[in-house]
């Protein structure tokens, strides 16, 4: 099977497995070569898939959907860290997804100003134009 994880900027991952183990809001599945076609939406977690060589490597995910299609399997996620240490993983996971949160919180925070600076624009047009 082809496994391709894949976010907003890039497929970030696009390898040969013969096993994926994920997590859908009703709990976690597997799919081996053969399995049948389907999509499902996947929480946020880590995703487990097996080498072609017998190796397993994990993936942490931000919520996200899955879609699998004969040989194929694509994760469509918003963010995605690959390691094969689950303790660095998770060390990796806290650090990235923080900053992501910090930008997005920021983000949030300057569109709060320009907002605001909207209004105050639109009172004072309203105040020269009774």
């Amino acid at each position: 099977m082809r496994l391709e994880v894949i976010v907003p900027a890039q497929v970030q991952l696009d390898v040969t497995v013969s096993r994926i183990v994920a997590e859908a809001p009703d709990g976690h599945f597997g799919i081996l070569p053969g399995h049948g076609d389907f999509v499902t939406e996947l929480v946020p977690g880590i995703l487990i898939y097996e080498t072609e060589t017998g190796r397993e490597r994990f993936v942490a995910l931000h919520a996200g959907t899955l879609v699998k299609c004969g040989d194929h399997v694509r994760v469509a996620v918003e963010n995605a860290v690959e390691g094969d240490d689950l303790g660095r993983l998770r060390e990796r996971v806290e650090s990235d997804f923080r900053q992501q949160d910090d930008a997005e919180r920021a983000a949030r925070a300057a569109l709060a100003r320009l907002e605001a600076s909207m209004v105050r624009r639109f009172r004072d047009l309203e105040s020269l134009n009774p």
